[in-house]
């Protein structure tokens, strides 16, 4: 990936209940609060092949972006795909018991698709403060689901 960062969130929760709430889709935006709505595009459980629109404000701005489950290995790991304004999103989320919790790590990267030669200048002045807002949102992200998680 060109871009890419990781965080990892200890949760005093069990894998199964780290998972009851990254795979509920449909109540993510309840969960989080960086979301402010999520659509659903396909029915039935969470697997391979789920696809949703969800919709961010980031820098003030509203974006929906449509997601899918590229991977999945209950209970243990997932994989998130998007793809908007020339750029290749991945979102892998790693479940590891420990201490009587579960580490849920994070890591997300972009891949910008066919790059000119702007985008590769924008990218080299811009990448590390987009990246810094990102992995702060993501942060963020993982503290309410830690939280969802361990009240369940």
């Amino acid at each position: 990936m060109d871009h890419t960062t990781t965080l990892t969130q200890h949760i005093n929760a069990t894998p199964e209940k780290v998972w009851a709430v990254i795979s509920d889709i449909p109540g993510s935006a309840g969960t989080l609060s960086g979301i402010d709505a999520i659509q659903m595009l396909s029915e039935g459980p969470y697997g391979e092949g789920t696809r949703w629109k969800e919709t961010r404000t980031m820098m003030g701005r509203q974006e929906t972006v449509e997601m899918w489950v590229s991977q999945t290995d209950p209970h243990r790991s997932t994989t998130i795909k998007a793809l908007q304004g020339g750029a290749d999103y991945t979102s892998r989320f790693t479940l590891s018991e420990r201490d009587g919790g579960t580490d849920l790590t994070l890591t997300f990267g972009a891949d910008i698709i066919n790059p000119t030669a702007f985008s590769k200048i924008t990218m080299a002045l811009f990448g590390k403060i987009g990246m810094s807002m990102t992995r702060k949102a993501l942060s963020k992200d993982l503290a309410e689901i830690a939280a969802k998680a361990e009240s369940l």
